[in-house]
């Protein structure tokens, strides 16, 4: 989506909300529609919890299998996204939302952008997160001799002597 549609969304979304809310209303009266407001946002609160922990679950349980949970990501975002539109007063937005709950829709949306997004693990989903092979150009690697900790007098994060915090203690800011 172009940024430029950004700001165009901001105004027509409101408009057509205000205008479906109109139409609503006419139809089954003031108080019904916002009674259908209430309703939609309490009912898209529950789908969002059953939905969003399902979610969750199937992207550990794709995690501790060793394979990357793009498809499991995705379909969370999409969730996501589903109960921030359920959560924002308006039919428009509530019937958008409702529709990314459907798993149908969320597998088209997710077909549409497989061929066109490309997931890679960052590390800990099995092969290809290992350490850096060597000889790469980006990569130092130390040795325990190689390396030293040594403490920075410059540095504002020092303990109440002046001195470097020691291991497992968080370091003490001291203002001057």
């Amino acid at each position: 989506m172009p940024i430029a549609l950004i700001p165009v969304l901001l105004l027509v979304i409101p408009i057509l909300e205000i205008a479906v809310f109109i139409l609503v209303g006419n139809l089954i009266g003031l108080w019904p529609t916002l009674g259908l407001v209430v309703v939609t946002a309490i009912f898209g609160t529950l789908l969002l919890r059953r939905q969003g922990l399902d979610t969750l679950a199937r992207i550990q349980a794709e995690t501790r299998a060793g394979r990357v949970p793009a498809r499991e990501l995705v379909n969370g975002v999409m969730i996501a996204i589903a109960g921030v539109l359920l959560l924002t007063p308006g039919l428009v937005t509530d019937t958008l939302g409702f529709l990314l709950f459907v798993p149908a829709i969320r597998d088209a949306v997710w077909n549409f952008l497989k061929a066109r997004v490309v997931v890679v693990a960052a590390g800990g989903f099995g092969r290809g997160s290992g350490p850096a092979p060597r000889g790469d150009p980006d990569v130092v690697d130390l040795s325990g001799a190689e390396f030293e900790r040594r403490p920075d007098p410059t540095t504002p994060w020092r303990g109440t002597d002046g001195q470097s915090a020691p291991d497992g203690e968080p370091p003490r800011r001291i203002l001057h």
